[in-house]
C-alpha cells in the first residue's frame, strides 16, 4: 500500500503514531511494530511523492528515537579497545545492498539471540549509486528494521569507503572533494556517524620515499577528516576510518602505516587543534572486494597475509591507541578462516557480496526476476565485460548492479520466499558473528557507547528523497 497524501498516511497511523505540532509520539509500540512499521518502510523508500517519503522516514526516525533506537558512533567502543580495555572480538561491518529491510531484520534477530552490540551496518560510495539507495533512505531502513525486530539501545551506521576517485581529482581536486563533502554531509545528516574515508587511491608507490607515495593520502585524508569534524551533531564524535592500502593492490607494510599516521595526526593537529583523529587503519592483505570469479563464476581463494593483518594491527593499538587494522574484501573467503581474525586482534571486518551471492542464489529466489535481470545487465553492461570474461564472470562481477534498477521487484518478492532468504542470510550472519566473537559483547557496547539523541530534520529528510 502506497499513500496518496499526508493525510492519508495520518490516518493509517492513527491510534499507533501521532504527529503533534510537527513532534512524533509513539502511542502504541507494539502496533508500530506488527502493523505499521512494513507500510512505513515501504513507503519511505518507493512512494513516488518525495513529501510522503521524506515524512515517512522521519517518523521512523523519531519513532525510533522515542523507543530507544539511536543511531550511533562507535568511536567509544574503539577508543576502549585502544586502550586495551577489551579484546578478544572483531566487529563485523555489513553491507546492505539488496534486500535491505529484510536483511537488516535478520542481522538484529542474530544479535538478539547472541547478545551481540558490536556490529555495524554500512554502505560504500560506490553501492550508494548502483542499489539506488541515497544515506536518508537507507537509514530509515535500518532503523525500521530495529522497530520490527524489537531493538532497543545504539545502531551504528557507517559509510563505507567514502573514496576519493584518483582520476578526477588529477582532473579537478576541488571538484571531486566537493562532490565527496557533499555526501558526508549528507551521511552525517541521515545519521551516519561511522564514516570510512579512503583516500588510499591516492597513494603513488612511483615516489622516492614512503612519506611522499603517501603525502596525497594523509593530506586529503585529514581535509575531509576536519570537515567531518566540524559537522558533527553536538555531543558526537563521529568513528573516522583511514585507509593505506588501497584494496585489491599491494599488500601493506609498517613503513607505511607509520608514515600515514604520524604524519596525518600531525597535519590534522595544526589544521584543527585537539581534533579527535581517525579511530581505526584499513590495510591491504592481499583480498580483493567481491572476490575474483573462475570462468564458472566460483569464487578462486587468495592468499591472505595473516602475518602482516596481525603486526600492523598490533602498531596501530600499542603506539597510536586505535582499535586496530581493519578488513576488507572478505566475505567471499573460505568459512573457516573467520575465526582467525579475533585470534590477531583485527579491530574490524567489511562484509558484503557473499550476501548478495546467497540472495541471487537461493533456490526460491524468483527464476523470472534473475533472468531479467541478468538479461538487462548483458545489454546495458557489455561493455564491461573483458574478452577473456565467460558468461559466468561477467554476471558475478556485475550483478550487483542489479539492486538498484530492480529495486521495485525485489520489494515485490512475495513474503514466503523473503522469508525463507532471510532465513539463510540469518545463519550466515550468526555462523559469522559466532566466528568473529562478537556475542555477548552488548554489554561492553553499553558500558563504552554513550548515545546522543540527534532528531531529524522533516525538510530535511523531504528534500533528500
Amino acid at each position: 500500500m502506497f499513500f496518496a497524501s499526508k493525510n492519508e498516511l495520518i490516518q493509517h497511523l492513527k491510534g499507533t503514531v501521532g504527529l503533534d505540532n510537527g513532534g512524533v509520539k509513539v502511542e502504541n509500540p507494539d502496533r508500530l511494530r506488527t502493523h505499521a512499521i512494513d507500510i512505513l518502510v515501504k513507503n519511505s523508500v518507493l512512494n513516488g511523492s518525495s513529501e510522503i517519503k521524506g515524512l515517512s522516514r522521519y517518523i521512523i526516525k523519531s519513532a525510533a528515537l522515542e523507543i530507544g533506537i539511536i543511531s550511533s558512533s562507535i568511536q567509544g567502543l574503539y577508543n576502549a579497545r585502544g586502550r586495551g580495555e577489551c579484546n578478544g572480538f572483531t566487529v563485523p561491518a555489513i553491507n546492505i545492498r539488496g534486500m535491505s529491510y529484510d536483511f537488516s531484520r535478520s542481522i538484529f534477530r542474530t544479535a538478539h539471540k547472541l547478545n551481540a552490540g558490536a556490529f555495524i551496518f554500512e554502505i560504500a560510495k560506490s553501492e550508494i549509486g548502483y542499489t539506488h539507495q541515497q544515506p536518508h533512505e537507507i537509514a530509515a531502513v535500518i532503523l525500521g528494521a530495529a522497530i520490527r525486530e524489537n531493538h532497543v539501545g545504539t545502531v551504528f551506521i557507517q559509510g563505507d569507503h567514502f573514496q576519493v576517485n584518483s582520476k578526477n581529482f588529477a582532473n579537478d581536486r576541488a571538484k571531486e572533494l566537493s562532490g565527496l563533502k557533499n555526501l558526508i554531509r549528507l551521511g552525517i545528516g541521515a545519521g551516519f556517524y561511522n564514516i570510512d574515508i579512503d583516500t588510499s587511491t591516492l597513494v603513488d608507490l612511483t615516489k622516492p620515499t614512503v612519506i611522499e607515495q603517501q603525502r596525497a593520502n594523509f593530506e586529503v585524508g585529514v581535509e575531509l577528516t576536519k570537515y567531518i569534524r566540524e559537522l558533527e551533531p553536538e555531543g558526537v564524535t563521529v568513528s573516522v576510518g583511514g585507509e593505506i592500502g588501497e584494496v585489491g593492490k599491494e599488500n601493506s607494510n609498517e613503513n607505511e602505516l607509520r608514515a600515514y599516521l604520524d604524519n596525518f595526526n600531525e597535519c590534522l593537529d595544526k589544521s584543527l587543534k585537539g581534533a579527535k583523529s581517525i579511530s581505526k587503519i584499513s590495510i591491504q592483505t592481499g583480498t580483493s572486494h567481491g572476490g575474483v570469479p573462475g570462468p564458472d563464476g566460483k569464487v578462486v581463494q587468495v592468499k591472505l597475509d595473516f602475518d602482516c593483518l596481525e603486526n600492523l594491527s598490533r602498531i596501530s593499538r600499542e603506539n597510536y591507541g586505535l582499535a586496530g587494522a581493519v578488513q576488507h574484501g572478505a566475505s567471499t573467503l573460505p568459512s573457516d578462516l573467520f575465526n582467525k581474525f579475533p585470534e590477531l586482534e583485527t579491530a574490524e571486518i567489511h562484509l558484503a557480496t557473499d550476501f548478495q551471492n546467497m540472495i541471487y542464489d537461493h533456490q526460491q529466489f524468483p527464476t523470472d526476476l534473475r533472468e531479467e535481470i541478468y538479461a538487462h545487465l548483458r545489454k546495458n553492461f557489455a561493455s564491461e565485460k573483458k574478452e577473456t570474461d565467460t558468461d559466468k564472470q561477467f554476471i558475478y562481477k556485475t550483478r550487483k548492479k542489479g539492486f538498484g534498477e530492480f529495486k521495485p521487484k525485489f520489494w515485490d518478492i512475495s513474503n514466503d520466499i523473503k522469508l525463507e532468504i532471510g532465513k539463510q542470510l540469518e545463519r550466515k550472519v550468526e555462523y559469522l558473528f559466532t566466528q568473529l566473537k562478537v556475542e555477548n559483547t552488548l554489554e561492553i557496547t553499553k558500558k563504552t557507547i554513550k548515545p546522543v539523541k540527534v532528531f531529524p530534520d522533516l525538510a530535511q529528510e523531504i528534500a533528500a528523497a
